[in-house]
């Protein structure tokens, strides 16, 4: 019998191993949070929206059979990493963590650290007054309560208005060229990269071209997954 997989996705890695995993003749579940209007295009099943907590991912393992499970979502999705981790315990069902490795400092990066949200917004305003922030839609709450500069902010998907006095918004999803990440500083006179230290090729780009223009970088610390992968 076929191992059936459930990937919990809506990575570029998540894809790139439902694809490898289809191809090797495996039964695929993608699984995406529901956040996107325009989801990948992706091989086998796959399934949007949230289980309903650790007992809802639970049942859904246990009804659908499920062999293995693999957990390749975003390194700041860490409420659904715990789910995962209890569920499969629960079930007796082998759990894999595809951790993206983080990004490497290299001569010339000016990194400042920020433990979360909250902490980067407050200190924003006082390392750029144009900053790129790259940090998702669910995150933006706390720059808007701490007010701050002018915000080019790039999400994946058009959002309603943004409770910023100053912004603009720029729709886009990885990969992204260097020359472009580049192209998109200089354009709008930024000063100043906020992002969360997510890791991995799709946006590294950005990090480069901050390097390159000589452009602080602002970096929220990765969660505690508590999965071992």
């Amino acid at each position: 019998m076929r191992d059936k997989i459930l990937i919990l996705g809506g990575t570029f890695e998540a894809a790139a191993e439902a694809r490898r995993l289809t191809a090797a003749g495996a039964e695929v579940i993608t699984s995406l949070a529901g956040r996107l209007a325009d989801p990948p295009s992706l091989p086998g099943r796959v399934r949007v929206g949230g289980f309903g907590g650790t007992e809802g991912l639970q049942a859904f393992i246990r009804a659908e059979a499920i062999t293995w499970v693999i957990d390749a979502t975003h390194p700041f999705a860490a409420v659904i990493s715990r789910h995962a981790q209890h569920a499969c315990q629960a079930q007796g069902v082998p759990l894999v963590r595809l951790d993206r490795p983080p990004w490497a400092k290299h001569p010339g990066d000016r990194w400042h650290w920020a433990d979360d949200a909250a902490m980067a917004a407050r200190l924003t305003p006082h390392l750029g007054r144009r900053a790129l922030l790259t940090v998702g839609a669910g995150t933006l709450g706390a720059f808007a309560r701490a007010g701050g500069p002018f915000y080019l902010v790039r999400l994946v998907a058009p959002p309603g208005r943004l409770p910023f006095p100053h912004y603009q918004v720029v729709i886009g999803r990885g990969p992204f060229a260097l020359a472009d990440e580049i192209a998109l500083m200089r354009d709008f006179r930024i000063d100043l990269l906020v992002s969360k230290a997510s890791g991995g090729q799709a946006t590294e780009a950005k990090i480069a071209a901050a390097r390159t223009l000589k452009i602080p970088v602002l970096l929220l610390r990765r969660p505690a997954q508590g999965v071992a992968g």
